[in-house]
C-alpha cells in the first residue's frame, strides 16, 4: 500500500514564469480571436450594403436633377420665344396703323407738299418707323411675285418677257421676314401673239439646197 506524503497536491502544468491565474485569460483571447473574424465579416458586408444603397440613391438624386434642370432650360427657351413673339405682334400691330398716314406722307412728297414743319414731323416718323424694323418694298420693273405683290391693274405690253410690275400703286411693308402689307402693283404681260409674230417677221435666208433656178430650160 503506498503512502501519500503530505502536502504534496497534484497541479497543472504551468509554464515557466506563469502562475495558474494567467492560464485562464489566455485561454479565453483564445477563443475571442476565432469568433472575432466571423464578426469582422458580418460588419463590413453590411458596410457594403449601406454603401451600394447610398450610391443608388445619390443616383436617382442626380437624375432627378437633370432631369429638372433640362425641364428649366426649355421652360425658358419657350418663355424667351414667347415673349419675342408676342413683342413683334405687338410691333407688327402698331406700324400696321401707320401704313395709313405713311401712305399720306408718300404722296405729299410726290405732290411736293411736303414742305416747312410737316417735312420735319413726317421724316421723324419715318425714321422710328424703320428703327422698329419697318422696311418698304416694290420698284418698277421688278417681276411680279404673287407671294408679295397684289395686282390691282392688269395690261399687255410688247417690251416685256414676263409678267412685270409697271406701276407701284401703293408700296409694300415688311419687318424682318414677315409681310404686314404686300405691294399694289400694275403688272403688264407680254403682247400675246408677240413672239409668233416676231418669227414670222425674220428675214431668213433659204438654205443652199432649197434654192430654185427659175432661169429657162435649155432645149
Amino acid at each position: 500500500m503506498t503512502e501519500e506524503t503530505p502536502g504534496f497536491e497534484e497541479k497543472p502544468d504551468v509554464p515557466s514564469g506563469a502562475t495558474s491565474d494567467d492560464a485562464e485569460p489566455k485561454a479565453a483571447s483564445s477563443t475571442e480571436e476565432k469568433a472575432a473574424p466571423a464578426g469582422d465579416a458580418n460588419a463590413s458586408a453590411g458596410q457594403v450594403g449601406q454603401l451600394d444603397q447610398v450610391r443608388t440613391a445619390l443616383n436617382e438624386r442626380t437624375a432627378d436633377l437633370q432631369r429638372l434642370q433640362a425641364e428649366y432650360q426649355n421652360y425658358r427657351r419657350r418663355v424667351e420665344r414667347d415673349r419675342i413673339a408676342v413683342k413683334e405682334i405687338a410691333i407688327a400691330n402698331l406700324l400696321t396703323e401707320l401704313l395709313p398716314v405713311l401712305d399720306d406722307i408718300g404722296r405729299a412728297r410726290e405732290h411736293g407738299e411736303l414742305v416747312g414743319g410737316f417735312k420735319s414731323v413726317a421724316e421723324s416718323l419715318e425714321t422710328v418707323a424703320a428703327k422698329m424694323g419697318l422696311q418698304q418694298f416694290g420698284k418698277e420693273g421688278e417681276p411680279f411675285d404673287p407671294t408679295i405683290h397684289e395686282a390691282l391693274m392688269h395690261s399687255y405690253a410688247p417690251d416685256v418677257t414676263e409678267t412685270t410690275c409697271v406701276a407701284i400703286l401703293q408700296p409694300g411693308y415688311r419687318i424682318g421676314e414677315r409681310t404686314i402689307r404686300p405691294a399694289r402693283v400694275a403688272v403688264a404681260e407680254p403682247q400675246p401673239g408677240a413672239q409668233t409674230v416676231k418669227a414670222e417677221g425674220t428675214d431668213e435666208e433659204p438654205a443652199a439646197g432649197d434654192e430654185k433656178d427659175n432661169g429657162p430650160e435649155e432645149g
